[in-house]
């Protein structure tokens, strides 16, 4: 009888692992999904034929494997970039894409996009450069004292830097500037969070803009310049930051059409999916898990599934209530005390976006950082821009309001039609929208969006070490590991726990070390 992994949640991580299980392994994986939702935060929600990305996902990594990953799963459009090359290495043999053999997007369902990236930061209602770059534009709309204030700062900072980082403001300000820092980072990063950027641990920023400096911003500036005007380049872009990429992979759906279409293979395969399936106990014998008990959503059905391996992305916090057995004091307490940032997406229908570029043309970013601080919004999707297969009609703009709150105040307990309607205003007080434009909206709400860097998290070793004993028990993804994981570290944290059972490896440290290191799988 072949052995079971019985995985929990079907996100990036659950799903990553159960594929890969099937690739490499007679392993039958078994997931078991809370929700009738494929994808986690990166699934696809359909209103009225108008598709959202919660969170906004680019399909891009540092990851080789990751990136391999993807194009297997999903074939590349036929592009009007001929000359934008994606060259990998697939079952042994070097494959390069053909743009004549590959499909048309306008005529295949299953494809990835190549598209364009561009975010930027309003502020002052003017647009900047994101990552924030020192060009005439932006030192323009700075003035001439603020400017000459960041430089000076910058300096200090690179000559006095802080010794001993502890916060992510410490982080933040050797890097750039105190005065680059209260400019452009410190009022959005605590919308964000509801917390002082002081309060916030430095891993949040050694992982999110660990290789991110005004100098390589500068250089990405100037080179960018020199080839403004040809075309093409890798996909691969191994030779920039992360946040400096130019193009990136999309679905053309939106993420959780990639999600849903691995979830298919993985039942055609002979893997099980049971959606509405929420756990409510892991019941552990020594220092191994033999059962999970699940509770069906909408039956009230209970169930077990006994298994052989046993792989965690829900949030921490419920994995330690979950367990059946004795939990230590210590454990539980900094159990008890970890935090969540919770998350609200508002879609709106718009005839028209009333802000423009200077030439009066239609924006093309991907996402907009709200800098501005009479408004609660943190940042702006404009879905047509990701895809634009995503909007039912192509001529009206589908846009994605994005609020950052905490489950129960005053944000989230707000019904959806009064929340509809402080968005709209929102978004009109600073000039983006006008309210007569609006056609339609729906709001949309995810708990435990992103997991917090303070609270108990200075203590998470403690969980760590805990969950780490029982052998057969893997935590990967973003909350299930209580790390700020994009979905290729997901990914990532799921191939290598995959990988330590296959080759009987009982040391867990290396998925805790994906996304800790400067670079981070690059060779792989």
């Amino acid at each position: 009888m072949s052995q079971k992994a019985i995985i929990i949640g079907a996100g990036p991580a659950g799903l990553t692992a159960a594929f890969e299980f099937q690739k490499l392994s007679d392993i039958q994986p078994i997931i078991l999904e809370m929700s009738d939702e494929i994808g986690g935060i990166s699934r696809t929600v359909n209103y009225k034929g108008n598709r959202m990305d919660i969170g906004g996902h680019r399909f891009f990594s540092k990851s080789d494997r990751v990136m391999r990953w993807w194009m297997d799963v999903m074939p590349i459009q036929k592009s009007d970039e001929n000359d934008f090359s994606i060259t990998y290495q697939n079952k042994s043999k070097k494959v390069e894409t053909n743009n004549d053999a590959a499909p048309d997007a306008d005529k295949v369902d299953i494809v990835m996009l190549i598209r364009g990236r561009l975010s930027r930061i309003y502020y002052l209602r003017k647009f900047f450069n994101y990552p924030i770059s020192l060009n005439m534009e932006t030192l323009k709309n700075l003035g001439i004292v603020n400017s000459i204030g960041i430089m000076v700062s910058y300096m200090k900072a690179q000559l006095f830097p802080i010794k001993n980082e502890v916060s992510l403001e410490d982080f933040i300000i050797n890097r750039f500037g105190n005065k680059l820092y209260r400019t452009f980072f410190k009022d959005y990063t605590e919308k964000v969070w509801g917390v002082e950027c002081h309060k916030i641990s430095k891993e949040w920023g050694a992982q999110r803009i660990k290789g991110l400096s005004i100098t390589k911003v500068l250089l990405n500036a100037m080179q960018s310049a020199f080839k403004s005007n040809k075309k093409g380049g890798d996909i691969y872009q191994k030779n920039k930051e992360t946040s400096l990429i130019e193009k990136f992979l999309y679905p053309k759906f939106g993420p959780g059409q990639l999600w849903e279409t691995v979830a298919e293979t993985i039942v055609k395969q002979g893997g099980e999916l049971h959606k509405n399936f929420k756990v409510k106990e892991l019941i552990v014998e020594g220092n191994k898990i033999t059962g999970v008990v699940a509770e069906n959503n909408s039956t009230k059905e209970i169930k077990e599934f006994k298994g052989d391996y046993f792989f965690s992305t829900m949030p921490v916090v419920d994995l330690i209530k979950s367990l059946k057995t004795s939990i230590p004091a210590d454990v539980q307490a900094i159990s008890d005390g970890l935090m969540y940032r919770d998350f609200i997406t508002v879609g709106l229908l718009l005839s028209e976006l009333k802000i423009k570029n200077k030439d009066k043309s239609a924006v093309k970013d991907n996402w907009i950082y709200i800098q501005e601080s009479d408004v609660k919004i943190g940042r702006l999707q404009i879905f047509n821009n990701w895809s634009p297969y995503m909007v039912a009609d192509k001529t009206k703009s589908w846009i994605g309001l994005e609020y950052f709150c905490n489950e129960g105040d005053e944000l989230w307990s707000m019904t959806d039609k009064d929340f509809l309607e402080f968005a709209k205003m929102e978004l009109a007080k600073i000039d983006i929208i006008s309210l007569k434009e609006v056609l339609d909206g729906v709001v949309i709400r995810v708990p435990k969006t992103y997991p917090a860097y303070f609270g108990t998290y200075d203590q998470f070793d403690v969980i760590r070490n805990f969950t780490d004993k029982i052998e057969n028990l893997f935590l990967v993804g973003r909350n299930g590991m209580h790390k700020y994981n994009n979905q290729d570290h997901s990914m990532l944290t799921a191939m290598t726990a995959v990988e330590n059972i296959i080759n009987k490896r009982t040391d867990k440290a290396n998925i805790w070390d994906i996304n800790t290191e400067q670079e981070y799988h690059e060779s792989k």
